[in-house]
């Protein structure tokens, strides 16, 4: 079967990469976004359960031509839904439209489901469908005059971990935060510290990533319930990654934050708490000028404030001064930030020795790394 994985821009290389260390050597990023790969569905319950970064996993029932509502409708109508929806089936549909002929998401939304109506009328030989049953969402996606139908089969977005059930300020997504984590210097034997933790998310998803935890585990998944899916087999893996989750709770983690905010620390610790790693990540609170770490370097890794969202420009710019500030009481310690203000590295002071784009949510942002120790030196020159 042919899948996608749906990622935010930029997420697609490390994607893919994900779904190579899964066993699919078919992963291909693709010009619209995304990862498109081929698998068995115990595959792809794998990719939905494993997979850091993606925001979904989605079967492709069919891709095809439209340019106009009637090609929509009688394609989509051709497709075999028979063979995926049961009769009691829940199919909700979405749509999305980019610089295609057919620029009315709601028109298309209305299409395909009376294309998908009119083909199941005829293969259950009934008029009326209750959809009291699983839940098979359809996603209708037209780029270019290209449409993707395809069959949703995480649910809830894969960022939804189970363990985030408050958020503070300007919150990061948790895929977004896997990818920081897996783009920084940063590996699980080393010192990791977020004195910008917030409700602590980018914390939690370094201690998943060094404890070997899937970050799907605490969570289900709309594909479960598909009576096309293995049920046995996603039983059998689940069971499987929790026990190599527990397995590895006894590993060192070096893993810790700090936050001038109390409420968000206290969102912090229950989302600590929630994500089954009590004890395992150290928390306090401290003023961003007081923090100091002495013994082995590691990475400084951090969202602060961007200015923009929290509404507070010469704040946030004081904040990127003394986080570079940070970094120079540390020796040899890396300093890594992501944020949508265009003058971090004036504000800091000195050029970022390395700089990737991402976005969070609608904001481009620049993911910023000052090296540490003898990469320090090779940085560029300070600012002027």
């Amino acid at each position: 079967m042919q899948w996608i994985a749906n990622t935010a821009f930029g997420l697609e290389g490390q994607t893919s990469r994900d779904l190579k260390r899964l066993g699919i050597g078919t992963a291909q990023p693709q010009p619209a976004g995304g990862v498109l790969f081929e698998a068995t569905p115990a595959q792809a319950f794998s990719a939905n359960l494993w997979l850091r970064c993606a925001d979904r996993v989605m079967l492709v029932a069919g891709r095809f031509e439209a340019r106009s509502f009637d090609s929509l409708f009688e394609q989509v109508r051709a497709l075999p839904w028979e063979d995926y929806l049961p009769r009691d089936a829940a199919f909700p549909v979405r749509a999305h439209c980019v610089r295609s002929t057919l620029m009315s998401p709601s028109d298309c939304q209305s299409i395909v489901k009376k294309a998908i109506v009119e083909r199941l009328k005829r293969a259950y030989r009934i008029e009326w469908f209750e959809e009291t049953g699983a839940v098979f969402a359809v996603d209708v996606s037209l780029h270019g005059d290209t449409a993707t139908v395809c069959l949703d089969a995480s649910g809830p977005a894969l960022n939804r971990r189970g363990y985030r059930t408050w958020n503070g300020e300007a919150p990061l997504r948790e895929t977004l935060a896997a990818a920081l984590v897996l783009a920084s210097p940063w590996r699980p034997a080393m010192p990791l510290y977020d004195p910008c933790c917030g409700t602590g998310t980018l914390l939690i998803e370094a201690a998943f990533i060094a404890l070997n935890r899937a970050p799907g585990l605490a969570r289900a998944f709309d594909c479960e319930k598909w009576p096309f899916m293995p049920l046995e087999e996603m039983r059998r893996l689940r069971a499987e990654a929790r026990e190599t989750f527990e397995s590895g709770l006894s590993r060192p983690l070096r893993i810790a934050g700090s936050d001038i905010d109390g409420e968000a620390l206290e969102l912090a610790r229950r989302h600590v708490a929630q994500a089954g790693l009590n004890g395992r990540i150290v928390l306090e609170k401290r003023d961003l000028r007081e923090v100091t770490r002495t013994g082995e370097a590691g990475v400084f890794l951090c969202n602060p404030p961007y200015g923009e969202r929290l509404g507070d420009r010469k704040a946030a710019a004081a904040v990127e001064r003394q986080l570079y500030l940070l970094k120079e009481r540390c020796p040899g310690w890396c300093l890594c930030a992501i944020s949508a203000d265009m003058s971090f590295e004036r504000n800091a002071g000195r050029r970022a020795d390395k700089k990737r784009r991402f976005y969070n949510g609608r904001l481009e942002c620049e993911f910023l790394t000052w090296m540490g120790g003898a990469g320090q030196k090779r940085g560029d020159a300070a600012l002027r």
